[in-house]
């Protein structure tokens, strides 16, 4: 009968790195330790095959000095593990002696093996990634049939864990394709959503926000979520402030515009870069408090510096990380109050003193202040009541396209 031939992964030239969930992996050292105490034997590994008919070791558990370790390449056909896979010898061995095939292997007396105990460890799609494996340097007459099933038990808790450290680095290869895409702006399109005066009814401003295609049915949130997880969230965000900048030719004169950037990404310096290079007037810098600063003095310079080109709002007040003191000390021109605040403010006294204690820090460092998330005529009320200047909903308008928003701005009495 004719042996069948192993089902191998098709290899990339060279093969890929194993990402680094999986290289750090304390459940398969955790896993190849119990193999190892269970069968009374030296050593246990993990191994991979990989292009130009090799295998590397990528997991290692043994109290010895050996040669080898994690990321060990030799040609396949130097180990048992391949001639198992292909049926030249079993997955069970309790003495090399009994097998004269194991006299061609090298291995057989280098280390040397004694016993010899593996399985392939087969991906979900019946795949062999590689092969699991636990050897001892003397023969052991006492190993059983059983001990190989407790064996490809443990091989499959670690092919569970290799298939799912694969699939998150797929998962994160794709998500830095898509996010590479948009990186030239082409794919990132600008909306604009119209902030209203609580005193006058009339538009004051717009803030700018993201939108991107509809590839994954993932909000914006999801993209720059995915840019950060890949390392491009400062790149993505700068690349939506470009895009912000070109749309503002369509707001008419004497309202403003606000784009979000995170802490890091203003630190950075890079936004002031881009708007010294601009022409824009009347613009807002909102900066979000859902993100840790990590150093707040540079912060603080970089704001400074900013005061020459756009006025600062701080985004999200009241529900972030900063706290009272770095609202007086950042002197912002506007706080925007997150939408937690706003919702059901009319009957709930917690929520309208919060915002109370906000109007009176206001007044008194001399900033207005933006309530977001606006839905109802009662929390518009109840927000102008308390002494809120602005307010940004649905209840006036959501998000539009530049074109749409500019014929919003230019008709304030189609504006509530």
């Amino acid at each position: 009968m004719a042996q069948a031939v192993p089902q191998l992964p098709d290899f990339e030239a060279p093969v890929a790195p194993l990402p680094d969930e999986l290289v750090h992996n304390d459940g398969i050292e955790r896993i190849l330790q119990s193999v190892r105490g269970h069968l009374g034997v030296e050593i246990a590994f993990v191994s991979r095959y990989v292009e130009g008919e090799e295998r590397e070791l990528t997991h290692v558990s043994t109290d010895l000095e050996l040669p080898m370790g994690a990321g060990f390449r030799e040609p396949r056909e130097a180990g048992y593990c391949w001639h198992i896979l292909n049926g030249r010898l079993p997955e069970l061995i309790q003495d090399p002696a009994d097998f004269p095939f194991t006299k061609e292997l090298a291995i057989t007396d280098f280390l040397p093996v004694g016993c010899h105990v593996n399985t392939p460890l087969r991906l979900s799609d019946g795949t062999v990634w590689g092969s699991f494996c636990a050897l001892g340097r003397t023969p052991d007459r006492t190993l059983t049939e059983r001990d190989l099933n407790v064996l490809k038990s443990f091989a499959g808790l670690a092919a569970e864990r290799i298939e799912s450290a694969l699939e998150s680095d797929i998962l994160l290869e794709e998500a830095r394709k898509r996010v590479e895409s948009m990186l030239d702006g082409h794919g990132v399109s600008t909306f604009q959503q119209p902030i209203i005066s609580f005193e006058t009814g009339l538009p004051v401003g717009v803030e700018c926000l993201s939108r991107f295609p509809d590839l994954t049915k993932r909000g914006p949130d999801a993209w720059f979520e995915d840019a950060e997880l890949v390392g491009l969230g400062q790149e993505l965000e700068l690349t939506a402030v470009r895009c912000a900048l070109e749309s503002l030719s369509h707001i008419p004169e004497g309202l403003y515009a606000t784009i979000n950037v995170s802490p890091q990404t203003v630190a950075s310096g890079k936004v002031r870069e881009l708007l010294e290079a601009s022409d824009a007037k009347n613009l807002v810098v909102e900066i979000t408090e859902h993100c840790q600063v990590d150093d707040f003095e540079e912060l603080a310079r970089e704001i400074a510096a900013l005061k020459p080109h756009t006025k600062i709002a701080i985004d999200d007040v009241g529900t972030g990380y900063a706290g009272l003191r770095h609202i007086v000390d950042l002197q912002p021109d506007i706080l925007k109050m997150d939408m937690v605040l706003t919702r059901g403010i009319e009957a709930d006294p917690a929520r309208k003193a919060m915002t109370a204690a906000l109007v009176q820090l206001a007044k008194e460092i001399g900033c207005t202040v933006v309530a977001e998330g606006i839905e109802t005529k009662d929390e518009a009320r109840a927000m102008k009541k308390l002494g809120v200047d602005c307010g940004q909903g649905y209840l006036y308008s959501r998000p539009l396209p530049v074109v749409a928003a500019q014929q919003f701005l230019l008709n304030p009495e189609a504006t509530h």
